[in-house]
């Protein structure tokens, strides 16, 4: 499995995902981080990569906001190598042809699958 480890890296796989937000899939638009139930993950996808690194235990929960983003914001920037994005897997969608970062936030007793659709005209960073 191919790991991304900048933001280079993934801008060239996004080349090929649409910048329009007119999903067809089970998922919807979700532009920021969004729970989703299993059910709803399309059948139709593929994981084509990872942000994690193997060499973490623990990586870090600090996140990057220069522009004064947040977490669920859809313009949050995609910083490569922080929270949440450090933790995450990327997914194609073969139904509508987006490229889907996902991982599972665990707080507490609550396990919650997210996922981030990925526009390539986000700001990505590293």
């Amino acid at each position: 499995m191919q790991r991304i480890q900048t933001a280079a890296e993934l801008q060239a796989l996004l080349a090929s995902s649409p910048s329009s937000t007119n999903c067809t899939c089970s998922l919807g638009a979700c532009a920021g981080w969004e729970s989703f139930s299993e059910y709803r993950w399309p059948k139709d996808t593929q994981q084509i990569a990872t942000l994690r690194d193997p060499e973490l235990y623990e990586p870090t929960f600090v996140e990057l906001h220069p522009q004064g983003t947040r977490y669920e914001s859809p313009d949050a920037p995609v910083a490569v190598n922080f929270f949440p994005y450090n933790r995450c897997d990327l997914w194609k969608c073969h139904t509508c042809k987006r490229h889907l970062l996902r991982y599972t936030e665990y707080g507490g007793y609550n396990v919650d699958p997210r996922v981030r659709a990925l526009d390539p005209n986000l700001t990505l960073l590293d």
